[in-house]
C-alpha cells in the first residue's frame, strides 16, 4: 500500500504514523489514554479491521494497532521475518522502542496466536504476563494431507515473483473480496468492503501474506498452552467458517487461565460485524480481576 496514495483515505488516517525499528518500517495507529491495549490483525488485514473498535477501546485506555510484516502499510526491510517466532520478536523489539507496556494483547485470528506467542515473550523478559484476547483465534494444527500440502503450497506460491502479482492484478475487486469476505460467515460495511478490495488488489500486501503464510508454524505454541502465563479469553463466532468455534474451545480447556465467549449469530469478522458488542465484552473482561490460575 502506498503512504502518500492510499493513507489519507484510509479508517483512522489521523492517528497513523511511521515507526522505523531494526528488521521493519511500520504502520502504527496510537491514541487514548491509560493502560495500553496492543491489537494485532489477522493474516490479509490490517489496522482497518480495528476501525470501529479503537474508539471505544480508547475511550478508556491507551490504544495501539500495528499493521503485521509486509502487509497494509508496514513495509519488510528483512525477508524471512514473516513467521511466528520472527514476528513476535520484532513487534516485542518495536514495543520497548516505543515504551509501550501492554495490559493486554488483543489478536484477531492468526493475530490471536502472534498475541500469545508476544505474551510469553514480554513475561520472559518483564516478569509479568500481559492478558490475551483472541477473536476467532487460528490456533488449529492442520491434519492429514493438508498439514503437508498447505505449507508447500504456500512456499512454492510465495516464491514465485508472478504469483501476488497475478493475484492482485484480477479484476472486479470488490467482487472478489465480497466473495472471500462472505465464505469466512461475515458481513461488513461497505467501509470494510472497500478496503478488503484495496488490499486484495495490492501486490505488495498480497506478497506479506503470502510470505507470513508459507512460514507459519505454530507447533511449539500449542505445545506450551498448558504452561502459558496469561489470562486469557477466546471469543468466538457461532457462525464462523474460516475457523470453528471448537479451535478456541480446545486451545481454553488447555489452558490453566482462560474463559471463552461465544457470539452465535457472527462470523469470523466478529469485531468488524459488531464492534460495539466485541469492545464492552473486552473492556469488561480486561476490568475483572484475574483469577489464580489453579
Amino acid at each position: 500500500m502506498n503512504w502518500d496514495r492510499d493513507l489519507p483515505t484510509w479508517p483512522l488516517n489521523t492517528v497513523s504514523r511511521r515507526a522505523t525499528h531494526e528488521t521493519h518500517r511500520w504502520h502504527v495507529q496510537e491514541t487514548g489514554q491509560g493502560d495500553t491495549l496492543l491489537l494485532l490483525h489477522g493474516s490479509g488485514a490490517t489496522t482497518h479491521s480495528w476501525r470501529d473498535v479503537v474508539p471505544i477501546l480508547a475511550e478508556t485506555h491507551h490504544v495501539v494497532a500495528v499493521d503485521l510484516p509486509g502487509q497494509g502499510f508496514s513495509q519488510v526491510s528483512r525477508r524471512g521475518r514473516n513467521g511466528l517466532g520472527a514476528m513476535s520478536e520484532d513487534i516485542d523489539a518495536l514495543c520497548r522502542a516505543e515504551n509501550w507496556h501492554p495490559k493486554g494483547i488483543i489478536g484477531h485470528s492468526a493475530g490471536a496466536a502472534v498475541a500469545l506467542n508476544l505474551a510469553q515473550s514480554i513475561a520472559k523478559r518483564s516478569g509479568t504476563a500481559p492478558d490475551v484476547i483472541g477473536i476467532n483465534a487460528a490456533l488449529g494444527r492442520f491434519d492429514g494431507v493438508a498439514g503437508w500440502l498447505f505449507p508447500l503450497l504456500a512456499k512454492a506460491l510465495a516464491l514465485n515473483p508472478l504469483t501476488s502479482y497475478l493475484f492482485a492484478a484480477g479484476r472486479n475487486g470488490h467482487d472478489r473480496a465480497r466473495r472471500l469476505i462472505e465464505g469466512t460467515g461475515s458481513v461488513v460495511d461497505d467501509t470494510g468492503l472497500g478496503c478488503y478490495a484495496r488490499l486484495f488488489s495490492d501486490r505488495d500486501h498480497v506478497e506479506g501474506t503470502l510470505q507470513m503464510m508459507a512460514q507459519w508454524n505454530i507447533d511449539d505454541l500449542l505445545n506450551d498452552l498448558p504452561r502459558h502465563p496469561s489470562r486469557c479469553l477466546f471469543i468466538t463466532g457461532g457462525k464462523d467458517k474460516a475457523v470453528k468455534p471448537d479451535v478456541s474451545r480446545r486451545a481454553a480447556d488447555m489452558m490453566a487461565n482462560a474463559e471463552l465467549v461465544d457470539i452465535p449469530d457472527l462470523g469470523h469478522l466478529a469485531h468488524e460485524e459488531a464492534p460495539e458488542d466485541v469492545a464492552q465484552i473486552i473492556l469488561k473482561w480486561i476490568g475483572s480481576e484475574a483469577q489464580p490460575a489453579p
